[in-house]
């Protein structure tokens, strides 16, 4: 007969199981007109694929040094509109958003990756494919993978909640990948070139209320 002792570290994961909890944060886009490049209103977004084979408002888990689960982190939407409306807000942060009837490119994409995790170290990580689409024919004109990582030092257990913290790692790991994208080089040239259309765009006169993720 095994003593208790043998039985004692699976109890006592088994009750960290038992008492996890869950939390729901919002994530911040926070880049200022000093941090971005400025460009034309002529974007407008289309709801991003979640393809992180996860539920579609897990963000992370939040986990002790043997690998137990003691709270999940969670968005109060669904990700594919967290991503959507990030780079909605970007766009607008770079004088770029315009209504999609008038919207000459459509910023859309897949959402790789998306999470924050504490096992030892807070971190958080994006990966999404970004794609541009000429509004009018539905041609891609732009599409690569943009990442953006944030990590921060040792938590220290009994400092309080980490979820805070992971939070704001996951929110900056997203704007990297945003601001990354929007401000590419690359995309830039390629939006520069005329598109074989004859079109009329009006010019915006209001983007509604601020886009928050």
């Amino acid at each position: 007969m095994k003593s208790l002792l043998t039985y004692l570290p699976l109890l006592g994961a088994l009750a960290l199981a038992s008492c996890s909890t869950t939390s729901q944060v919002s994530l911040d886009y926070t880049s200022g007109p000093g941090h971005v490049k400025p460009g034309t209103p002529e974007f407008s977004t289309r709801l991003f694929n979640d393809q992180r084979g996860l539920g579609p408002m897990d963000l992370g888990t939040v986990r002790t040094q043997i690998g137990t689960p003691v709270e999940y982190v969670q968005t109060r939407v669904p990700v594919s509109e967290v991503v959507t409306n990030a780079f909605g807000y970007g766009l607008q942060a770079r004088g770029m958003l315009n209504r999609p009837r008038t919207a000459r490119y459509i910023i859309t994409g897949d959402i790789m990756d998306l999470y924050c995790q504490m096992l030892v170290r807070p971190y958080g990580y994006a990966r999404i494919r970004v794609t541009v689409l000429d509004a009018a024919s539905g041609q891609i004109i732009h599409s690569k993978v943009y990442t953006g990582e944030r990590g921060s030092s040792v938590y220290v257990p009994g400092s309080g909640s980490p979820v805070p913290l992971l939070r704001d790692l996951v929110s900056g790991a997203l704007q990297d990948a945003v601001d990354r994208s929007l401000d590419d080089p690359a995309l830039r040239n390629k939006l520069g070139a005329p598109v074989m259309r004859d079109r009329f765009r009006e010019e915006p006169t209001d983007y509604g209320p601020t886009i928050t993720i």
